[in-house]
């Protein structure tokens, strides 16, 4: 198996403006092609600089959707949640409120939360959904979007969202390994010394770990020099 392409930058600032700018050369690409430019993102202090950046690009926002990779269940105006942060980080855009789109983790019941986040994507991105990118990040125990070492959620084949287990306290709505792969492009953003060692893992195509199971045909890392040290 070939070694994922990997971008290498100074420090993780210059890694998420690299990573915004690339967005936006995706995104324009995409509006050109097809109208319009459906992305998913994950959340993290790097991708917050990354969306911040991406914000004061020049783009035809009109046709940008924002949707979400993952989100814990936690209560709307919580700290630890992820579309918030989200939001904030693009406020600088002209995104709409009916440009983002939040996965549903307030509802009671979360199995049909995630199957009407799935029908979202179907009305922005057509049926099955293709996303035009998905923003993916690295964890220490080498998950990626919610989908966590021994999760039922990394055996789910006939869904495109899912709700996870318990992992560091809550649940969590995920997109699945068929609807992340089915992606046009993906674009992980991986930077910090603590990441090394799952990075190469990644690298080698590793699949006893979730992240190593991501597709990699289509898939570019940016990446700081702290992350590759390893490599």
């Amino acid at each position: 198996m070939s070694a994922v392409s990997i971008r290498i930058f100074a420090d993780a600032e210059t890694t998420a403006s690299a990573a915004a700018a690339f967005v936006a050369e995706e995104a324009r690409a995409a509006i050109a092609a097809r109208g319009r430019f459906v992305a998913a993102f994950s959340g993290g202090k790097t991708p917050w600089l990354m969306l911040r950046a991406l914000a004061g690009e020049i783009l035809p926002w009109e046709s940008v959707h924002v949707a979400q990779v993952d989100e814990r269940v936690v209560p709307a105006h919580s700290p630890e949640r992820n579309f918030n942060s989200l939001c904030k980080s693009l406020e600088r855009s002209p995104l709409r409120p009916e440009q983002c789109h939040a996965m549903p983790v307030e509802a009671p019941d979360l199995e049909s939360a995630a199957v009407h986040y799935a029908q979202t994507l179907q009305a922005v991105a057509r049926t099955p959904p293709v996303l035009d990118l998905v923003h993916l990040g690295l964890g220490t125990d080498g998950h990626t979007a919610s989908l966590v070492p021994g999760d039922p959620a990394l055996d789910i084949v006939d869904a495109d969202v899912a709700l996870t287990g318990l992992y560091q306290g809550h649940r969590r709505l995920t997109l699945t390994f068929p609807m992340i792969n089915r992606s046009r492009r993906i674009l992980w953003l991986v930077t910090g010394g603590e990441k090394a060692a799952m990075l190469a893992r990644l690298n080698k195509g590793d699949a006893s770990i979730p992240a190593g199971r991501i597709l990699r045909d289509s898939a570019l890392v940016f990446a700081d020099r702290e992350a590759t040290h390893l490599l």
